[in-house]
């Protein structure tokens, strides 16, 4: 009988149980709009300071995620219809985004927003000393980019603003031209978009930056998943971000 073993292991009647390996955890989506210097497109090349960061964050987690460009407006679509495994970066945090999403800690904290103003209105603007004052005056025009949040305590300053307020649905930098060209007396600008755009894009020369004491302090920025990621994950990468404190 013992002469028989070698056989019947050869021919598989004693072959070994092989363990069932787990299967690999499938990335997560992690979606990116287009705002420079933040997150940009630069000749097919995926580019931005805040772009970078959170891939170290992803990795650091050993989270699996593969980053794409995507518009604003379907990413939270795409968060408002429930799409499963889903991630974006770069958000302020909002009530109704809590709503169909959940933030990690802040990864990034904003300056406070400046004002970019016209060469024709830039008396009428120094004229008051006080943010709160300049948007009282409704002899005064503002240009509000079209769904685009300023922040909580600014989008409510701008609501109940009795400004000329305009709601294009344009770029921030055709806002800008249109201030340049004296189209709308003002805007509130994000200082990294400002400092990026002045310096590359044509035409923005006579515009004036402007500063109040009493702007609403920066934001902070976050990562925002779809309610299906797991805790665990979220955890993974809130420990990331500890070890990273948001950059100023």
């Amino acid at each position: 009988m013992k002469a028989a073993l070698p056989y019947l292991l050869l021919s598989g009647l004693f072959a070994l149980p092989v363990l069932a390996q787990e299967p690999a955890e499938e990335p997560i989506t992690v979606a990116w709009r287009d705002k420079a210097p933040y997150h940009y497109n630069d000749n097919g090349i995926a580019q931005g300071f805040l772009l970078l960061r959170a891939k170290q964050i992803f990795a650091q987690a050993q989270v699996p995620a593969v980053f794409v460009q995507t518009p604003a407006k379907r990413i939270w679509h795409d968060f408002e219809y429930g799409k499963k495994a889903f991630c974006s970066i770069g958000w302020y945090r909002l009530p109704e985004r809590e709503l169909v999403a959940q933030f990690t800690r802040a990864f990034h904290v904003d300056p406070p927003h400046i004002l970019l103003v016209g060469p024709k209105a830039l008396p009428a603007i120094q004229a008051h000393k006080k943010v709160n004052a300049l948007l009282a005056d409704p002899s005064i025009s503002l240009g509000v980019i079209d769904g685009v949040s300023y922040g909580p305590a600014l989008d409510l300053l701008i609501k109940h603003s009795a400004n000329q307020v305009e709601h294009p649905t344009v770029s921030p930098t055709n806002l800008m031209r249109m201030v340049a060209a004296n189209r709308v007396n003002y805007m509130f600008a994000d200082q990294a978009d400002w400092q990026y755009l002045r310096s590359r894009e044509a035409g923005l020369e006579n515009i004036t930056e402007y500063q109040f004491s009493d702007l609403p302090a920066g934001l902070e920025r976050f990562i925002v998943c779809s309610k299906d990621v797991s805790s665990a994950v979220m955890a993974k990468l809130n420990r990331a971000i500890e070890t990273r404190p948001p950059s100023p």
